[in-house]
């Protein structure tokens, strides 16, 4: 990990293990991260990796059985009242109340952060504003769309203006249009100061708004770095051969596992190959497959993506968290208004 004398940390894990009793699932094995304060930390990981696991301890959802982390100085475990005024949580699922209005529910939640009931309201139609569900405040929740209810969660994790934000895939199953508007409401939240800790399965996602990113896998921590640097690693070019035929797949890749120093990715009838002079490469595999009589429907030089790293990590893609060791939804903790006066926050109703 980078030095953090010369940093402000706004999160800091170092070592937490967290194992669940029922089959001894060992949800985290080690993990340490930190994420500077004004910036968004991408943790990536398979299904069951332990993402969810470990925002839920970072959060104070969860306890961990080892190790310790700290939310701008606040230990998580013997702090955890003051850790939960300083962090929001939006998860994988909208923590909305589908009986109640818009406003509704980001009234009954900042009711719920000590927040007075002018105040409240107050945050409300700001917020709504601000997500652009201002026409549909005093509609019911039972009438938004999967983008709309996404958008109502993550204003009701905002309505204390906590200065950490942790967003648990916030953009799961929402179209591309819902999507980039989350993108565009994270990305002001960041350039006002917040702090966030992104965990998604959409790596363009990890590419567009996180500074620096962590892979974990089992529990550990298998790479970390900025997304240029962990590209980088990884090869200059990715040569991606569409072969004609599935069948010829085991034979293409003899062929080709020479060209790379990383073994070829295969799905379906694509093979990829990380290499680090892409047109020499490109040819050369043509060459190849052509003296061996081995049809090809398709060659493309790209530079790599995050794709490309998470696959020549993990050997997969990235798919929904569905970690069996803790299914229930995420509670949400939400904290000190920066925009609103905290005296005025606090007032009686």
């Amino acid at each position: 990990m980078t030095n953090s004398s010369t940093r402000s940390l706004a999160v800091e894990a170092h070592d937490l293990v967290k194992v669940f009793p029922r089959g001894q699932v060992r949800a985290l094995d080690g993990v340490s991260l930190e994420v500077e304060e004004g910036t968004v930390l991408g943790l990536l990981g398979p299904n069951g990796a332990g993402k969810t696991t470990a925002v839920r301890i970072l959060s104070t959802i969860l306890g961990p059985d080892s190790g310790h982390a700290t939310i701008l100085g606040h230990d998580v475990v013997k702090e955890a009242d003051t850790v939960r005024r300083v962090i929001g949580l939006a998860g994988q699922y909208a923590a909305v109340d589908e009986n109640l209005t818009g406003r509704e529910n980001i009234h009954m939640v900042g009711r719920l952060s000590h927040l007075s009931r002018k105040v409240s309201a107050r945050r409300a139609d700001e917020l709504l504003e601000d997500f652009g569900l201002a026409g549909a405040g005093d509609r019911v929740l039972k009438t938004y769309s999967g983008g709309m209810r996404r958008r109502l969660d993550l204003a009701a994790a905002l309505v204390a203006n906590p200065p950490v934000l942790f967003l648990d895939e916030p953009t799961t199953g929402l179209d591309p249009q819902s999507r980039q508007a989350l993108w565009v409401a994270i990305e002001d939240l960041v350039r006002e100061g917040t702090t966030v800790l992104l965990t998604t399965q959409y790596l363009e996602e990890a590419d567009r708004l996180a500074r620096d990113i962590v892979v974990i896998d089992h529990g550990r921590v298998i790479a970390e770095g900025t997304p240029a640097q962990l590209k980088a690693d990884l090869g200059t070019s990715v040569v991606s051969v569409t072969l004609g035929d599935r069948s010829a797949v085991a034979e293409a890749v003899e062929l080709l596992t020479p060209f790379s120093e990383k073994p070829p990715l295969v799905e379906d009838s694509v093979i990829e190959l990380t290499v680090t002079d892409g047109p020499k490469a490109g040819a050369e595999v043509l060459r190849a497959l052509d003296g061996a009589q081995v049809a090809i429907a398709g060659l493309a030089l790209r530079e790599p993506s995050l794709d490309d790293v998470f696959l020549s990590l993990t050997g997969h893609k990235t798919t929904i968290d569905d970690e069996t060791e803790e299914s229930a939804k995420p509670k949400r903790g939400l904290g000190r208004s920066r925009k609103s006066d905290v005296a005025d926050g606090k007032d009686a109703a």
